[in-house]
């Protein structure tokens, strides 16, 4: 049996960036195992290298261990939030630098709620309105073994949330309500304003 090493190694002697599996592969639906050092610490920093460069290419602001074929608790996530200014008020999407979460867990913060649209590079093609909470507290672990304990709000909770859900077994399509659900090309056309009250009146949901 191979072992987490084995696929990391075998991975990551292949081409870059790294293939991401879609949905439909078992990988994507069993809880990843707790990361307790079953990689070098030189290897786990050249799996998360080539996640971020991956993430990059996609393009996409986070990407799981478990979307690379690696059923570990690791994920990365970067933002730029390079999109129109109502877009970004409407979502209060602000930048995050560079996050490497070990081992997440998040729990909601009050009891307010953000419902947008997400997408996710293992269900290319689509996107799908999520009603989640707005602000989250956190706990993981970072690479250096040091403990990150903090909260999110607006668009960068939704990317926390998103990612550990993957770690889990989950993906967005769950969380979503399908009547929502929309081709990117009609998205873009249609329903990618501020909110998605234009999209809820048209698609009744």
């Amino acid at each position: 049996m191979m072992t987490h090493a084995d696929r990391v190694d075998r991975l990551l002697s292949g081409p870059r960036p790294l293939p991401i599996v879609p949905a439909g592969l078992p990988v994507l639906r069993r809880p990843a195992d707790r990361y307790d050092g079953q990689l070098d610490d030189a290897v786990l920093t050249e799996l998360i290298a080539a996640m971020r460069e991956s993430m990059h290419a996609a393009p996409g602001v986070g990407l799981a261990a478990p979307q690379v074929g690696i059923g570990l608790q690791l994920t990365v996530l970067e933002d730029s939030a390079e999109v129109a200014e109502d877009v970004a008020a409407a979502r209060d999407r602000r930048p995050l630098d560079l996050l490497v979460l070990l081992n997440p867990v998040y729990t909601a913060v009050g009891d307010d709620r953000a419902f947008f649209y997400e997408g996710c590079l293992s269900v290319p093609g689509y996107q799908a309105a999520v009603d989640r909470p707005a602000a989250v507290h956190l706990r993981a672990s970072a690479p250096d073994g040091s403990t990150i304990d903090a909260e999110y709000w607006g668009w960068q909770a939704r990317i926390v949330q998103h990612e550990t859900d993957h770690l889990a077994g989950t993906l967005y399509l769950d969380r979503a309500d399908l009547r929502s659900l929309s081709e990117n090309g009609v998205y873009q056309a249609l329903w990618a304003g501020p909110s998605v009250d234009r999209a809820r009146e048209h698609l009744g949901f």
